[in-house]
């Protein structure tokens, strides 16, 4: 016999030929992923263009079978395979040897709510087994926690893991004029830590020099996207960029927020970025206010819009092109290159600038900055736990007697941990016949998912509504969340 290797591969230079072409081939709510596809299909002819290409893997397979690679403890292919199929059958631990960055990253770590529902830490059986931690060194501050720490490989072999055994010189920090360095913050992590310190660290002139520069009234804008295999709609690729939502808040300068606008397709089968672009010129082109994104995400994504458009009929495209433009600035991929004149503020490069909260615990996500910034903010505090009405805050999704903030003892409780459960007061044959298989929306993992199940034609009125009020109400808290660190900047930081 003579045997070719090949992966099959979505390819992203294809186009589809159809729409609904994800909607082909489903999981059932709890299915296995990989043996549990319901195919809607029986012959290839029925998807149109394929959206895949083969790769032949000839080389590289042969070289694994010629033993050209090691494995663990220098085991060819053939060893490697017995010895981890006798760990798999005896169920006992295989003491693969660790690696900084991979333990960095590692996905099987617990939280202490986690483990109280009897969940178990690979992390740390890892850690007990390999390098003999007890309880004492788990609960030490340690370097897989310092932000965009990149020498823990050498840190590991020297057995200096706990940031009590570093000094500012393993750190070889260099300072920066006017801001926070990249070195300067890791420092400041593991001082704070150390010492137990939760004070805010701040470059205040620094800050209030940036904030100066904003113009009245502030736009804060967040989007929704989505990137799939199996593209949703004819004529688009694989991967793709999919703009389905944003939010939109302004504040006023006088102190009023206004929940302003917010965009959302739900319609299964219609390509939204277009409409999405045309949305968002139509409530940010009316003044001349400051934007706001988190992170560079937002960019990303008006850039490849402007390229789709550029490749469309759309009549109104160089209109909508000239627009995006000039809230934007060209990535690394664009041939032309703008930066315009009220190119987005990203909110998120404010925060590493001049700004560490040692309650992030070295994230600059939203999601560990706003817990962190209500946390030492009396004046969110005492804002956010009266009803919405009362603070001069409109919303577009929650009630006025809705409260963001909910305290466990002295500490905040996460407002995304409030966002309320999706299909709450359904009946169980309700919940049971539904397409979703997800408690609620509070992450943009969710989110995405969300959308995709949207796309299935065969989607309940009833339970598409559900989905679109969950998306709408995630989406409103993270421009509100935006707001509520610009507003502890401001009350916090500036002006006390």
């Amino acid at each position: 016999f003579h045997f070719e290797a090949y992966l099959l591969l979505a390819d992203k230079s294809k186009k589809t030929s159809i729409d609904g072409l994800n909607q082909l081939f489903r999981i059932p709510n709890n299915g296995n992923p990989r043996t549990d596809i319901i195919k809607k299909v029986h012959f290839l002819k029925e998807i149109g263009n394929s959206v895949l290409s083969k790769k032949n893997m000839d080389v590289i397979v042969n070289d694994i079978i010629n033993n050209k690679y090691k494995y663990y403890d220098n085991l060819n292919f053939e060893e490697a395979i017995v010895s981890f199929k006798k760990a798999y059958q005896e169920n006992s631990y295989y003491k693969w040897p660790t690696r900084f960055t991979a333990c960095k990253h590692c996905e099987f770590k617990t939280t202490p709510a986690q483990e109280q529902e009897g969940l178990l830490s690979g992390f740390k059986r890892c850690y007990e087994q390999q390098h003999q931690w007890t309880k004492t060194e788990f609960d030490k501050p340690n370097l897989f926690q310092v932000w965009d720490f990149r020498d823990g490989n050498k840190f590991m072999e020297e057995k200096r893991l706990f940031l009590e055994q570093t000094t500012a010189d393993d750190f070889r920090v260099v300072p920066i004029a006017g801001k926070i360095s990249r070195t300067e913050r890791q420092w400041i992590q593991v001082e704070k830590a150390i010492n137990k310190e939760p004070s805010i660290y701040v470059e205040k002139e620094e800050l209030k020099q940036e904030m100066d520069k904003w113009k009245f009234p502030l736009h804060f804008i967040d989007f929704e996207t989505s990137t799939v295999a199996l593209p949703f709609t004819k004529e688009r690729k694989p991967y793709e960029q999919i703009a389905f939502q944003f939010s939109h808040h302004i504040y006023h300068e006088n102190g009023t927020i206004e929940h302003h606008s917010q965009y959302i397709n739900n319609t299964a089968g219609e390509f939204p970025n277009f409409h999405f672009a045309r949305a968002l010129q139509s409530v940010l082109n009316k003044d001349e206010g400051t934007i706001f994104k988190f992170a560079p995400h937002e960019n990303t994504i008006i850039n490849a819009i402007i390229i789709q458009l550029e490749e469309s009929d759309e009549i109104d495209k160089n209109e909508l092109i000239a627009f995006l433009k000039t809230i934007s600035q060209s990535t690394k991929k664009q041939v032309e290159k703008w930066e315009g004149d009220r190119n987005m503020v990203d909110l998120c490069k404010v925060v590493k600038d001049y700004y560490y909260n040692p309650y992030t615990m070295g994230s600059n996500s939203i999601k560990a900055v706003l817990p962190a910034s209500l946390n030492s903010s009396e004046f969110l505090k005492k804002k956010y736990s009266q009803p919405i009405g009362n603070i001069n805050l409109s919303s577009n999704n929650f009630p006025a007697d809705h409260v963001w903030l909910q305290m466990d003892g002295d500490k905040v409780i996460n407002p995304y941990k409030t966002l309320k459960a999706l299909f709450d007061n359904w009946t169980e044959e309700e919940i049971e016949n539904t397409l979703v298989d997800m408690d609620n929306i509070a992450d943009g993992g969710a989110a995405l998912m969300a959308y995709a199940k949207l796309q299935y034609v065969d989607m309940t009125p009833k339970e598409r509504e559900e989905l679109s009020q969950g998306l709408l109400k995630y989406c409103e808290l993270d421009t509100l969340a935006m707001v509520m660190i610009y507003e502890h900047f401001k009350h916090d930081i500036i002006n006390k």
